[in-house]
């Protein structure tokens, strides 16, 4: 049955590679590692090879004349990247490794061919960008729609995964980090942070991760 409704797409949750396809695509490249901080892409490099993460997390982010950082994204085992230069355009985003990182790094002529003999990754990838604009949407309303409150909570509610009936966020993060995603200044998010913990939203776990207790208010 052929797929035309963006019904079918999947979530941003399972944007990891199928098995089969992942094993398939990194036979078509090399297996690199990189150590926590090395930085895998700097914006407005030239080369245009995706990189498939086979182990470890990345952080995909833009940077300010002035060095300040705005994260776009965070990416684990499955998922890939640099897709965006595929037509020969520069980096658009630096990519940062979060911890020690295995990628295999795919040439562009190859992903080329791959794509022409594998539609179910064609279709991956399309479904890949669809929800990378729809993402990237939601941000750019959100910065220009929500008070700093309105743009944490939103970060948390979105990271946040259920774990034995807790909705959990997976990896630690600093304030500084949460800041870098919903563009504001770690004082600000200290400031939110410690009155939603005050409130009984939110508690760190025994695993040192964030837990949201109850629902965020919608305001503050």
């Amino acid at each position: 049955m052929s797929r035309s409704r963006t019904d079918d797409l999947p979530s941003d949750a399972t944007e990891r590679l199928p098995a089969a396809l992942l094993a398939n695509l990194a036979g078509r490249g090399d297996n690199r590692t990189f150590p926590a901080h090395a930085i895998l892409i700097n914006e407005g490099d030239d080369t245009d090879s995706i990189y498939i993460v086979l182990g470890g997390r990345v952080k995909v982010y833009a940077t300010s004349v002035e060095g300040r950082e705005f994260v776009l994204s965070e990416l684990g085992p499955g998922e890939y990247l640099g897709e965006l230069s595929l037509n020969g355009d520069k980096r658009s985003v630096s990519v940062e490794a979060l911890e020690p990182t295995r990628c295999c790094v795919v040439p562009s002529a190859e992903l080329k061919q791959f794509l022409a003999e594998n539609p179910e990754f064609a279709w991956h990838l399309t479904c890949k960008l669809i929800h990378m604009v729809r993402r990237l949407t939601g941000q750019a309303k959100s910065l220009a729609l929500q008070d700093v409150y309105g743009r944490v909570a939103r970060f948390l509610n979105e990271a946040a995964e259920t774990e034995d009936g807790m909705r959990i966020v997976p990896h630690k993060l600093t304030h500084q980090d949460i800041a870098d995603r919903v563009g504001s200044s770690r004082e600000m998010v200290t400031r939110i942070m410690k009155a939603l913990t005050r409130g009984g939203y939110i508690a760190v776990d025994q695993k040192h991760r964030l837990a949201i207790l109850r629902k965020l208010p919608a305001a503050w």
